[in-house]
């Protein structure tokens, strides 16, 4: 018989019982008054006290990016709230360029417009011309590189390129010389950047500590080798989570048996749009091999399209929108016409929701990161955090979608508000049905759990990560290493 996992005086959906889990299953949710007559621990079995503590399904997050998550643990960090501004973003790229070896590359992410305005490779040269440098903007298509970065890739100043197969997102000047913008091109580089160890074990170690037991890689990639290092991070028990993967139309469909295979993800980018017809076939492609989509659409002019593709090839259960950062009632209609999901990440109002009001047009801010319009309109939504490109916390994403507050304090969209208790439920469906019906805690079911320091009601008052106090994956528990 093996070794019992006995979690006592916890709180479940409201009421104080003791779980009993074995062999990563839960086999028993009792009453404390029961825990007399039960059988006595075994010398191998493992007792938690929980004091009152709510004890709910892990969290599983439904759009994540997990080789991009570990890089930017490496990366410099050059974003609004990390710099400020101008000279605050010069002195961290100096500074990591003081700091690295001969020949590597500086490598920086979660830029915005707001830190020093528009960047070109001109902008970069100013502040670091010697060595490569690539900085990704927030959003996630844009990488900007300098002169030194761009010769190392075979685009050289002048305009004459050395490397083969330049792919159309090299933007280039009115001299046909490259701007130093990269659009759309994180595979293309991939091959030519050189690369860097990468240390899932901490992305692993850190969604645990939020309570994350599991998560579905959105990365559109068509790389193999990608695939592999998700995969052996699995088996070395780098990345515990349960683990599901997108990845892109032309990536071989079988995931491995350690891999769970998720829909085909497509990318709607709105800096080149995709023919509609193409989108449509491609949808229909999936559709014949038996798989569903996740469609990329972040603009209102690439849902739009998404769901004009979508009329075309048809709809299958497991379609899903991923993002859906601006849906007007309008779209909302034909979404749920088409039973579709949406996969959407209410962390970014708290995150970047002074820019909105700022930067997006007057007509569009009310219809953004939507929540409860959504599901009014009887659309199914999953809660995600879209990191690196947003917070990796999951409890950052519930909060912001209970109070849709913008960072000074502005409400952005107030009537998506979400009770919080509901928020949770965004992160609590199955890997294969986000925003189903939340998983239960009951005999038979997976001991993927998270267990609070508080009662839930308690916790669900200012959602935290803070509040966790253990995590149960596969029936083994773990407490966290350290506080977001």
């Amino acid at each position: 018989m093996s070794a019992a996992l006995l979690i006592q005086g916890v709180e479940v959906d409201g009421r104080i019982v003791d779980v009993r889990i074995e062999a990563g299953r839960v086999v028993e949710v009792a009453d404390p008054s029961a825990r007399a007559r039960a059988p006595a621990p075994g010398a191998g079995d493992e007792v938690f006290e929980a004091g009152g503590g709510a004890l709910v399904p892990g969290l599983h997050d439904h759009h994540i990016h997990l080789l991009a998550l570990a890089a930017a643990a490496r990366s410099v960090r050059v974003g609004p709230a990390d710099v400020g501004g101008p000279e605050g973003f010069a002195a961290a790229l100096q500074a990591a360029d003081a700091a690295l070896e001969p020949g590597r590359w500086v490598r920086a992410v979660g830029y915005h417009e707001s830190v020093a305005g528009p960047l070109d490779r001109y902008v970069l040269d100013a502040i670091v011309p010697g060595r490569p440098v690539r900085l990704q903007h927030r959003g996630g298509a844009m990488w900007v590189a300098n002169s030194a970065a761009l010769a190392a890739l075979g685009l050289s100043p002048d305009g004459v390129d050395r490397s083969s197969g330049v792919p159309d997102g090299v933007e280039r000047g009115a001299d046909g010389s490259p701007t130093g913008r990269l659009y759309g091109l994180d595979a293309w580089l991939g091959e030519r950047v050189p690369r860097e160890a990468l240390d899932l074990g901490a992305v692993g170690r850190m969604l645990l500590d939020f309570g994350v037991t599991g998560v579905t890689d959105a990365t559109p990639t068509e790389r193999g080798d990608d695939i592999a290092l998700l995969a052996a991070a699995v088996v070395d028990g780098d990345l515990p989570q349960h683990v599901v993967v997108t990845g892109g139309a032309g990536l071989d469909p079988a995931a491995g048996p350690d891999l769970e295979r998720g829909p085909v993800k497509l990318v709607v980018a709105d800096h080149a749009l995709p023919a509609l017809d193409r989108l449509a076939g491609d949808i229909a492609a999936a559709h014949r091999r038996r798989r569903a989509v996740a469609v990329h659409c972040v603009t209102r002019v690439g849902l739009l399209l998404a769901l004009a593709a979508w009329d075309e090839a048809g709809s299958r259960p497991g379609d899903r929108i991923e993002h859906g950062a601006v849906v007007h009632p309008a779209e909302a209609v034909r979404i749920a016409a088409h039973g579709l999901t949406v996969v959407t990440q209410p962390a970014f109002v708290a995150e970047r929701g002074d820019d909105y009001l700022a930067d997006v047009d007057a007509d569009d801010r009310p219809h953004l990161w939507p929540c409860a319009g959504l599901l009014r309109a009887g659309i199914a939504v999953g809660g995600s955090t879209d990191a690196p490109f947003g917070p990796a916390d999951p409890w950052q994403a519930i909060a912001a979608a209970a109070v849709r507050r913008t960072p000074s304090g502005h409400v952005l969209g107030a009537d998506e508000r979400l009770e919080a208790r509901r928020a949770l439920d965004l992160f609590l469906g199955s890997a294969d049905a986000p925003g189903g019906p939340p998983r239960r805690i009951a005999p038979g079911a997976p001991a993927d759990l998270c267990l609070l320091a508080v009662p839930l009601d308690e916790a669900l008052e200012a959602p935290s990560a803070a509040f966790v106090a253990a995590t149960i994956r596969a029936g083994r528990l773990t407490t966290p290493t350290r506080r977001p």
